[in-house]
This record gives C-alpha cells, structure tokens and sequence, in this order.
C-alpha cells in the first residue's frame, strides 16, 4: 500500500510485524520449506503479538480494530520478507468474516479466544477432486440425523489442512438442490472418521500444508452449522470480494518484491563490462514494471478503503484479483528472465517467488471466472 493511504499507527504496526517476522519466521524459513508446515508455535507467537483475527471484538482477545489496512501491511511484511509457510492470511482475511457474522454467540464463546491466540488454526474446506469453481457440483454430503449430521465426502488443496484444528466444511445437507443445498459444518479436529490425507507436494509455497481431508460417517453435532442450513452458498458468496482483495494485495507485494530483488541484481551483475542495469532493454523493461506496479497498488488501495467503508462491489474485487495476478506472473517472468541463469536457482528469491505467484491466478476462482463476473456486471 501507498504511504498516503496509511496513518502513523499503520507504519509503526508495519514496523512491529517486519520485526516481529525477521525475528521469528525468516530464520526457520528454510526448515519449514523441507518440511513441508510450519512449526506450531510462530501461530501462538501471533497471537501474542495480536496479529491473528484483528477485526475481532475485545471480549474474546480481540482488537475490535475494523480496518482492513492492518490485514494488508501483515500480508505485505510476509511478501517482502519471503515468509510463506504461517497462513495468517487465511485466517485474518478469509476466514475471520465467518466468525463474525455467522458464529453464535455460543460458538464465539468456545472457539473465538483460541482463534485470536493461534491456540486454534483454521481451515476452509470447498474444493473436491472433481468439483473446483463449480460449488454447486461438490458430492459432499451432510445428512440430518437427530442431534448430528452424518458427514461423507472428501475434499483437497486444502490450505492449513494439516494443522487446522477447525474446519469449515461446505457439504450438501439436501442433495436434490444446488446452491440452495449447500450448508457449511465446523469439523473439529479428532472427530471420529475425520482423517487428513497427505500433505500435497506443491512447485511452490512449500512451506504452507496443504492437503486433502476426508470424512466417512462423521457426527458433527447439530450446533456445529455455520449460520443457517441451506444458507451456505450465499455465505462464501458473501466473504469472496474481501478474499479476492486480499490476493490481489499479495500479488501486488509479490510484484514489488521482485521488482526490487531484481532491481538490486541488475545494479550489481555485469554483462560485457557494465551493470546489466546500464543496457537500454533493463532500463525499459524495469520503467515498464515499475509503471505498471504503481497504477497496480493506486486501484488497490482504493478497493482497500471502499472495503472499509463497506462499498466494495463483487465486480471490483473481480477486476483487482483479475488484473494484479495477471500482472505479477508476468512482471516476476521478466524479473526472472533479467537474472539471467541465476533465476532458475532454487536459492533466489526470483525462483521461489516464480513458483509459488502462479497459483494467484487460481485461488478465490479462476481468472476466467472473474472475467466472467465482471462481463455479467456489464449485462453480457
């Protein structure tokens, strides 16, 4: 985010989160990298720095604070710094508006303080094997029977599905109906025939587990339902113009961070006697990137303040996740051509961020579904 759109409060909250992470993510980053999660208690010492679910009220260890911003600075700290593993985002950006809007009073009350500590990770479940941008077609099923819904199914790609201790399970609790069938459970983590899959093997973001869930016959108690039965549809349709915002704040950070490694590179590599830096095509190309960039971060800080003030439209946030993912995989494809050999090694950040960027374009749906969005939006 631009500095014109920040308070004092943000940039000293900047400082705290790049210090915080220097201290406590940075040096594990490779260790985690091998070993496919991060280690548990960098979600604890979020907690204890009040990093985790911000927006939350203070009665459960929140911060009440209702500013978008913050969230943002925390994504863009990690970026900047190459922590990939802590799914922070997920839970501050994605998840946190289910428990805010849709958890009881009840539900708040027993799962809310683990949240906010990091005592609780969390996950989301929507994706099957065979039914991805297509919600309506997911074969997951919850039948009512008395106190429980018995739970079936099997669902994948799945971020922090290994350590998530809550899930939020999208399921058809009528599977004669398509949208209006979908309802989302809270699976907790030991419930019996609740098992996790392997933790999938990624070209990128090696640190952060993703894996496939699956649940045979599990019991999920009546009073674990997010919201209302039948209601969950609307729900994830309701929550994805702030997810989608907050990919394209990441893939605005990925951007600037690969413009500024490669910038560094070029001043200091030589080609022919000279810093690559000096040749017309890296100078023009580096124009061209840092042109794009600043028109990139000016719309989305624009969508991060009509999001605080509650009027960002699906359409907009379509349009931002559509163009900024578009642009980091292309302006970071030519950061990494400027490296030279140097970017096809694993050990340069061009590299890593080459391999984990192109999943942008994937995430909170396709960017031909966002295409599709924005052209509805203009009655085609």
């Amino acid at each position: 985010m631009n500095d014109k759109i920040l308070d004092e409060e943000h940039k000293l909250f900047r400082k705290t989160v790049h210090d915080f992470l220097k201290k406590e993510a940075v040096p594990h980053g490779e260790k985690w990298e091998k070993a496919g999660l991060v280690d548990r208690d960098i979600w604890t010492k979020a907690g204890e720095m009040g990093f985790l679910c911000m927006d939350m009220p203070e009665e459960f260890g929140g911060m009440g604070i209702k500013d978008f911003r913050y969230n943002a600075i925390l994504q863009e700290e990690m970026i900047s710094l190459g922590v990939e593993g802590p799914g922070f985002t997920l839970q501050n950006d994605i998840m946190a508006p289910y428990f805010e809007k849709y958890f009881t009073q009840a539900q708040k009350e027993k799962w809310l303080p683990g949240i906010i500590s990091g005592e609780i990770v969390t996950a989301i479940a929507m994706t099957e094997p065979d039914a991805g941008s297509d919600l309506a077609g997911m074969r997951t099923t919850a039948i009512r029977d008395g106190d429980h819904y018995i739970l079936n199914g099997s669902k994948t790609y799945i971020t922090n599905g290994i350590l998530s201790d809550i899930v939020l399970v999208c399921a058809k609790t009528n599977p004669e109906e398509t949208h209006k069938g979908i309802s989302i459970l809270v699976v907790e983590r030991g419930m019996e025939g609740f098992e996790r899959g392997k933790n999938l093997e990624k070209i990128g973001l090696k640190a952060q587990d993703t894996a496939e869930l699956f649940f045979r016959d599990v019991k999920v108690p009546v009073e674990n339902i997010l919201g209302e039965e039948g209601r969950g549809f609307y729900y994830l349709m309701h929550n994805l113009p702030q997810e989608r915002l907050s990919i394209a704040i990441g893939a605005v950070a990925a951007a600037k961070r690969a413009y500024e490694d490669t910038l560094t590179f070029i001043k200091e590599r030589k080609a022919f006697g000279r810093p690559i830096g000096k040749f017309q095509n890296s100078r023009f190309r580096m124009a061209e990137i840092l042109t794009e960039i600043t028109i990139a971060e000016t719309f989305v800080d624009e969508c991060v303040m009509e999001l605080n003030e509650g009027k960002l439209t699906n359409e907009k946030a379509a349009m931002s996740k559509y163009w900024t993912t578009e642009l980091s995989d292309r302006v970071i494809d030519q950061c990494l051509q400027l490296h030279g050999g140097a970017g096809f090694m694993w050990d340069y950040p061009i590299a890593k961020a080459y391999a984990g960027n192109r999943i942008m374009r994937i995430l909170g749906g396709t960017n031909e579904i966002m295409r599709e969005i924005i052209g509805k939006s203009i009655g085609l």
